[in-house]
């Protein structure tokens, strides 16, 4: 594998981890301030999260040492809307600028696993945006908590879905029996 096209599956790697674990945190955050629908909306993305983490980390497989990450990230632990905004930041994030860069990246060096693994990422994270975006939106605007439905996630790519599942993952093709859902 090419040095760069691992170097970013690893970083990618870190952050969505880093993801995973600050999605949790919120999520008790939110369950504390007495928003349960927010608290399983921010769980049920952690875990797509770390989906995502898990196939990059399979994509090294062969690529084993010691390495450092760089890894952006959103700290902090603010009010559930402070929260919902940390989350549509960091996914702005991947899909503006981290993911497009690593997956022209691993396109350029002709990294099949690679591209494959950055382009689930990338087109979950934009459900994911989209999901904190209207959860903040109806918290800011009714100070109450959302109306949620049961929310899938693809346990192969990570996408991210409310309500009544497709036949198949949109994103990788998964049939819904490899959904996860979070009631």
């Amino acid at each position: 594998m090419h040095a760069i096209t691992a170097s970013h599956l690893r970083n990618a790697h870190g952050g969505e981890a880093m993801a995973h674990r600050r999605y949790e945190i919120w999520a008790q955050k939110a369950a504390d301030e007495g928003y349960p629908n927010i608290a399983r909306l921010f769980h049920a993305i952690s875990f797509a999260e770390t989906i995502h983490a898990k196939n990059h980390f399979e994509v090294l497989k062969e690529q084993f040492w010691e390495a450092t990450c760089s890894s952006a990230a959103v700290f902090g632990l603010g009010s559930t809307s402070q929260n919902l905004q940390g989350g549509i930041m960091g996914e702005t994030f991947e899909i503006n600028e981290m993911y497009p860069t690593y997956l022209e990246t691993a396109k350029f060096q002709k990294e099949a696993e690679a591209q494959k693994s950055f382009s689930y990422a990338l087109a979950a994270e934009k459900t994911h945006q989209e999901m904190f975006r209207n959860a903040k939106n109806t918290l800011d605007s009714t100070g109450k908590d959302i109306k949620l439905d049961p929310v899938g996630v693809c346990t192969v790519c990570g996408w991210t879905h409310e309500g009544d599942l497709p036949d198949k993952c949109p994103i990788c093709g998964a049939t819904m029996d490899k959904f996860r859902v979070f009631e």
